[in-house]
């Protein structure tokens, strides 16, 4: 079958009319090609970008980086515990 997940769709950011932000000030997201290189400074691990809060978020601590302007602010002092718990085998998602 197709390979799901692993699609890369480029996304063009430009040309999206002019550049005057009404009145609510979007996140600047991550750039996507800089996950590959971010890795959480603390566990050395892989971290996951977390669209819906703007956030890099690392499972395994259960911790999360914001991302500030596009840039990821990787200092432990700004990371906030994410208090999830870790998913039970075989858990069902909301």
């Amino acid at each position: 079958g197709p390979a799901l997940g692993r699609s890369c769709h480029r996304q063009q950011s430009s040309g999206s009319g002019s550049g005057s932000a009404s009145g609510s000030a979007r996140p600047q997201p991550l750039e996507p090609s800089l996950l590959r290189f971010l890795v959480c400074p603390l566990s050395k691990r892989p971290l996951r970008y977390e669209e819906s809060t703007n956030e890099l978020i690392n499972e395994e601590l259960g911790i999360a980086y914001p991302i500030i302007d596009g840039i990821p602010n990787m200092v432990p002092e700004a990371a906030r515990m994410t208090h999830k718990k870790p998913p039970a085998e075989g858990s069902e998602q909301p």
